[in-house]
């Protein structure tokens, strides 16, 4: 067993095994896989033209930017540590001259911050200010969700579900500006920065709250049973959109929804309160509302007009609708999803990514908000996403990558190519050239429905050799592995393992399983899917079918790997089918739905609802322990917020009785997603050695 009480100690005596193992020269180490930075939170500034974005290097992350006219990476900030503690939120001051950022991890259910180095002196929450030309950050308070003034005089944030405030030009204390019921969210300043707009959640419905700064005045607009959310302003701030979700009975996570009652746009007059319902949702395909990512869901564009997603073909588009109310306009027709959403600086365009004519890949678009053909701003082979417009309109920022080359900053402007922001940043003995072009597959789930793949295929594998073969289940479900480097952190790194294994000549193959994004809204929202059936599982066996047909493939020797709900997919397989799969790496999974459920549903109990919590349990892993055979690592960090520790906690001392051989690595303090590099490197380590041990040497192949 491997058991990490120290990351330092535990990734020493991996890095040993990994040594001593027989083995040929390896062409690349997974530290060299995970060495490039990976870029997040892109963010333009609203004036100057300046571009702002968070570098993660191997576990220490600081924020770089980037000014006109040459647009040259720099870091602004300094932190030199791998210690697990987060940079995100930037939100930029109004002249560009300053970035206010939130270092540190939510809190837990018992109001704890992440400290995965276990740190004696605890960790915190905070916001911070940093000037653009450089310097120390100031601290300027614990909480997140800054959002600053339009005055430029004082940021506005969240700390304990309250409402806080801190000036920007001193270092007065933070004070609370709004006490109230309920958990405020979605922080909005007026433009002219005279009142604050928030959203109340209280538990089965929700308001809007708009506070007056002058009157110190409280009020909530179009007050109602409800859910009301994504509030937005109007340009002259007279009035507030928001979206409204209708009271209904609640459904439980992880099942399908295909259907809601309607959702629809309101729009409130601040002088009185009183608000009117703009456009609604058709019954059917649609009615329950599905976000994009953007900074909100409703864009106040030119024109008077009203930009936001809807699912009415079921596929996540982009409408627009005047505020007089009427028809709404489809912004981006076709059998594609929008993902990643940003209003031009003049409210004329909407710039977006999509898989539009690449179903594997994203490219950025950009369309006008009054209608007409979306354009593309990126295509080819590469993956582009989280577009950013600079404060003159003149160019658009995004972050990109492909097969090879790793995620990074780049910049479109004018008709020229795109270029790097900061293409020194990323090592020179990163392995590009090692690297292999995943190829796209078609998998035949065991009851017939086609999901999609990428297949690593390694670059020695010589004809009729047969060699062990692993596949990659991602988390989520709500998730798409792409045809390249992943636009999210956690990808990114799986995206490396997978590489990885296939230039230490596993076959690899990844599946987009049913239930996850990218493919429309029936794939999505799959029939007896997760707690209610686990349909999924059919597509597990279809992809164990799959490689035990490839010539190039030992059928004895096909193992399976992931995390999340990918975790729970490797379970399910390794539970149901031990005879197919000889082994799997089941990082933090879910191994029994009732219990993972209450993560997300505290009041939810199995014995009130007999039949549901029957087919939840018939649904999991645990369900099936007693067929299962085959060997297995579990990976989990012991304060995961996600998927509870009793998960893997439960699961292991149901396997042990039954003598199948359970190995473990557990990092106290951890969350779900790791916070430290070395964290992630000793996962993945452990993995990779488990799986040449269990499924034999792919260098020593059969024929």
């Amino acid at each position: 067993m491997l058991v990490a009480s120290r990351t330092r100690a535990c990734l020493a005596a991996l890095v040993l095994t990994t040594r001593v193992a027989p083995a040929q020269q390896r062409s690349f180490t997974i530290e060299q896989a995970l060495s490039a930075p990976f870029p997040d939170e892109l963010v333009a500034a609203p004036a100057g033209g300046a571009l702002a974005w968070v570098f993660n290097a191997q576990g220490v992350r600081n924020i770089w930017i980037a000014t006109g006219p040459d647009y040259q990476g720099r870091a602004l900030t300094t932190y030199k540590e791998d210690d697990g503690q987060e940079i995100g939120e930037l939100a930029w001051i109004p002249d560009g001259r300053a970035l206010v950022y939130v270092r540190g991890g939510d809190a837990n259910g018992r109001g704890e911050y992440p400290n995965p180095l276990s740190s004696p002196a605890g960790a915190e929450q905070a916001l911070w200010i940093v000037a653009a030309t450089g310097g120390a950050p100031r601290r300027l308070g614990e909480g997140h969700a800054p959002t600053v003034s339009p005055k430029g005089d004082r940021v506005a944030f969240l700390n304990k579900g309250q409402v806080w405030w801190a000036p920007l030009a001193d270092s007065a204390k933070p004070e609370q500006l709004v006490r109230a019921r309920g958990s405020a969210q979605s922080l909005h300043w007026s433009p002219d920065g005279t009142k604050l707009a928030f959203v109340s959640g209280r538990g089965d419905h929700g308001f809007v709250g708009v506070y007056d700064v002058a009157t110190k005045a409280l009020k909530f607009l179009d007050a109602s049973v409800d859910d009301d959310g994504e509030p937005v302003w109007s340009p002259d701030g007279a009035q507030l959109a928001f979206i409204r979700i209708p009271a209904a009975e609640r459904t439980l996570p992880f099942t399908p929804r295909r259907a809601a009652p309607p959702w629809s746009i309101r729009v409130a007059d601040l002088a009185t309160g009183r608000g009117r319902e703009v456009w609604k949702a058709d019954t059917g395909r649609g009615s329950a509302f599905r976000g994009i990512v953007t900074e909100n869901q409703l864009l106040w564009a030119a024109g008077s007009r009203l930009v936001f997603p809807w699912e009415k073909d079921g596929w996540t588009h982009l409408y627009a609708v005047p505020l007089s109310g009427g028809a709404a306009t489809l912004l981006t027709p076709g059998t594609f999803e929008v993902e990643h959403v940003a209003l031009s600086p003049d409210g004329r365009e909407v710039v977006f990514s999509s898989n539009q004519d690449d179903m594997d890949r994203r490219h950025v678009w950009r369309v006008s908000v009054a209608g007409g053909r979306p354009q593309a701003v990126t295509s080819g082979t590469g993956i582009e996403w989280a577009p950013a417009v600079t404060s003159d309109g003149k160019a658009i920022a995004f972050l990109r990558a492909d097969a090879r080359k790793p995620p990074r900053p780049a910049i479109l402007a004018g008709t020229g190519p795109a270029r790097d922001l900061a293409a020194g940043a990323i090592p020179a003995d990163f392995p590009e050239a090692a690297l292999v072009e995943p190829q796209p597959v078609l998998v035949s789930a065991s009851d017939g429905v086609i999901v999609h793949g990428q297949l690593f295929l390694p670059r020695n594998l010589r004809g009729g050799e047969r060699r062990p073969a692993v596949i990659f289940f991602h988390g989520g479900s709500r998730r798409e592995m792409l045809l390249g480097w992943h636009y999210l952190y956690y990808y990114r790194n799986a995206y490396a393992l997978n590489q990885y294994l296939a230039s230490q000549g596993f076959v690899v193959l990844s599946v987009n399983y049913r239930s996850g994004i990218g493919y429309g809204l029936e794939f999505r929202e799959a029939l007896h899917y997760g707690a209610q059936g686990a349909s999924e599982f059919a597509d597990v066996l279809g992809a164990g079918l799959y490689l035990r047909g490839r010539g190039d493939v030992d059928p004895k020797r096909i193992g399976l790997w992931g995390g999340s709900y990918g975790g729970f997919l490797t379970a399910m397989g390794l539970a149901r089918a031990s005879d197919l799969f000889a082994a799997g790496v089941d990082l933090h999974g879910v191994h029994e739905w009732n219990v993972e459920i209450r993560n997300w549903v505290p009041d939810y109990d199995p014995q009130k609802r007999a039949d549901f919590a029957k087919l939840a349990f018939e649904s999991s892993p645990i369900a099936y322990v007693k067929d299962w055979r085959s060997p297995v690592l579990l990976i989990q960090g012991d304060d995961d917020r996600n998927v509870q520790f009793s998960q893997t906690v439960d699961l292991a001392a149901a396997l042990r009785p039954l003598g199948v051989e359970v190995e473990q690595l557990v990092f106290p303090d951890e969350v779900h997603d790791f916070l430290t590099h070395a964290h992630w490197l000793a996962a993945y380590h452990a993995a990779a050695e488990f799986l040449e041990r269990r499924l034999g040497s792919p260098r020593t192949a059969s024929r």
